[in-house]
């Protein structure tokens, strides 16, 4: 639970900053002396530091902290050689159809699935209602406007202030796109990235995910689309238009309008 994390950093230059940054999550606050291996009061912590902000599991023989970072890594490697619009998540917004389209990503999380199609040339805005991975990801969408190769990427994603209920029923996206955090079994527990695992451990599952969904539809233009794992049930019970089945999981399409244009 979230009383298991408190905010920490190492850098005595960023002791003030990081004390603000605690009480703004209403999280408590240690300076560490030492390695986060030696932490005993906290299973997690939100790291300040000066290479950006990061959670990290206390305790030995722990794994190394995770950043939100658009610059290197899977997410990196995504960029350069995942496939274009071939995707099943490009297919599942529906790229195949209409380029340039507006996506509200409501669940944002680490912001991997929005930079993916910032990527293919979307629009992106994202909503992320859990403080400390807003945090995170505010910092990774920063540090990702100062690099050269994705600073251009990153200015197409842009995190808005609340979650998806304050958004007004005036304001339309092309698409909305939702991930929820779905309650993990043992077998798919052993091959759940480390990130995911920190995560479920903190957060839990999203227990009000199925009221989503008709936020999403009184927002969206032409399609919702909900990821899901393999075997989860419909979100709000509502049958999906049709489904997109990857290796690991699917997509759920709610299709409210064609995207197809018009022939003139």
């Amino acid at each position: 639970m979230l009383n298991s994390l408190a905010v920490a950093t190492t850098d005595v230059s960023l002791n003030s900053e990081s004390r603000l940054l605690a009480e703004s999550l209403s999280l408590p606050f240690i300076l560490l002396k030492s390695s986060i291996k030696f932490v005993v009061d906290y299973d997690y912590l939100l790291l300040n530091t000066l290479e950006g902000i990061a959670i990290a599991k206390t305790g030995k023989g722990a794994p190394k902290p995770v950043y939100v970072d658009f610059t290197s890594g899977a997410v990196d490697h995504r960029r350069r050689f995942g496939g274009g619009k071939g995707q099943d998540i490009a297919k599942a917004v529906g790229l195949n159809k209409r380029a340039d389209l507006t996506v509200l990503d409501a669940t944002a999380g680490l912001g991997r699935d929005a930079f993916v199609l910032a990527c293919l040339g979307c629009e992106l805005s994202l909503c992320e209602r859990v403080g400390f991975v807003r945090t995170m990801l505010k910092d990774g969408l920063y540090r990702g406007s100062l690099h050269y190769e994705v600073a251009e990427i990153v200015s197409k994603m842009t995190l808005l202030e609340g979650d998806i209920r304050q958004i007004g029923s005036e304001q339309k996206f092309d698409v909305v796109y939702l991930d929820p955090m779905y309650p993990h079994t043992e077998k798919s527990s052993a091959a759940a990235k480390k990130e995911m695992a920190f995560f479920r451990d903190l957060i839990g599952k999203d227990a009000d995910a199925d009221d989503l969904l008709p936020d999403a539809i009184a927002l969206a233009e032409y399609r919702v689309v909900v990821k899901r794992p393999k075997g989860a049930p419909f979100l709000n019970a509502m049958e999906p238009t049709y489904q997109l089945e990857g290796k690991s999981g699917r997509f759920d399409i709610y299709v409210l309008k064609s995207l197809d244009l018009p022939v003139t």
